[in-house]
C-alpha cells in the first residue's frame, strides 16, 4: 500500500468497507478522483467454477445496452456477395483469399476479425498471424457467425468480449467514468446477468461468489450479490 499515490490512498480511505447494491456502488466510484483521461470502468467476478475444466470455462462477448465508449476496428471474412454489406456495417475491411493476402503481407491494422463459418477455412491460413494476437475468430465469442452484419456493427461498437482466467475470475470494461451512473449501472448490471446465464451445468455450490467495480485508477467497491 505504501507504493499507491497520495491521490489513491485518499480514495481508499473514503472507499466503502461493505458491499453496496450496484447503483450505489457505482456512485461510490463515480465519486472517487477524476484523472485527466476517461478511466474505465471495470466489472470482476470471482466465480465458483474450476477453471481446469474445460465444461466449465466462460469465454463469450455481449452486447451492453449503452456501449462501452469505445469502437474497435473489424475485419469480416465473407463470400464476394456480402463485401459490400459488411463494410456498411462497419467493417474497414472485408474479403476472402484477397484480404489473407493482405494479412499476409503484413497488415495488421484492426482489432477484432469476424467470419463466416464457411470462411474459416480461409482465415485457418492465419493461424501464425491471428493466433498469437488473440485475433482467431471463435464461435464462443461470436465471431464466427452467418449473421454478419449483425455481428460487425456490435463489435465495431465496442462489444465486449470476456473470458475466465486461471483463478476463476472474469472482468470486463463496461462503461467509462464520463458515463451517468445510470448508464454505468445498465451496462454493469447486463454483463453480470450475461454471465449468470453462462452457468455451467457442472458448478457446484455458489456460482457467483464476489462481484467488484473499479475505475482504471481508483479503489474497487464490492457489489452485494
Amino acid at each position: 500500500m505504501a507504493r499507491q499515490g497520495k491521490k489513491y490512498l485518499a480514495d481508499l480511505a473514503k472507499a466503502p468497507q461493505q458491499s453496496l447494491p450496484l447503483a450505489e456502488a457505482v456512485k461510490a466510484v463515480k465519486a472517487f478522483r477524476d484523472t485527466k483521461f476517461d478511466q474505465s470502468i471495470e466489472v470482476v467476478l470471482h466465480l465458483g467454477i474450476d477453471p481446469k475444466q474445460s465444461d466449465q470455462a466462460l469465454r463469450g462477448a455481449v452486447a451492453l445496452p449503452h456501449g462501452v465508449g469505445a469502437t474497435k476496428r473489424v475485419i469480416a471474412f465473407v463470400s464476394a456477395d456480402k463485401v459490400a454489406k459488411a463494410k456498411a456495417a462497419g467493417a474497414v475491411e472485408a474479403g476472402a483469399d484477397d484480404l489473407v493476402a493482405k494479412i499476409e503481407a503484413g497488415w495488421l491494422d484492426f482489432d477484432v476479425v469476424i467470419a463466416e463459418p464457411a470462411m474459416m477455412r480461409v482465415v485457418a491460413k492465419l493461424g501464425k498471424q491471428l493466433g498469437p494476437k488473440g485475433l482467431m475468430p471463435s464461435p464462443k465469442a461470436g465471431t464466427v457467425t452467418p449473421q454478419i452484419e449483425q455481428a460487425v456493427k456490435e463489435y465495431a461498437a465496442g462489444k465486449v468480449e470476456f473470458r475466465n482466467d486461471a483463478g476463476g475470475n472474469v472482468a470486463a470494461a463496461v462503461a467509462k467514468k464520463s458515463f451517468s451512473a445510470e448508464m454505468i449501472a445498465d451496462n454493469a448490471r447486463a454483463f453480470i446477468q450475461h454471465i449468470e446465464k453462462l452457468k455451467p451445468a457442472t458448478v457446484k455450490g455458489q456460482y457467483i461468489k464476489r462481484v467488484a467495480i473499479a475505475a482504471s485508477m481508483t479503489p474497487s467497491v464490492t457489489i452485494a450479490l
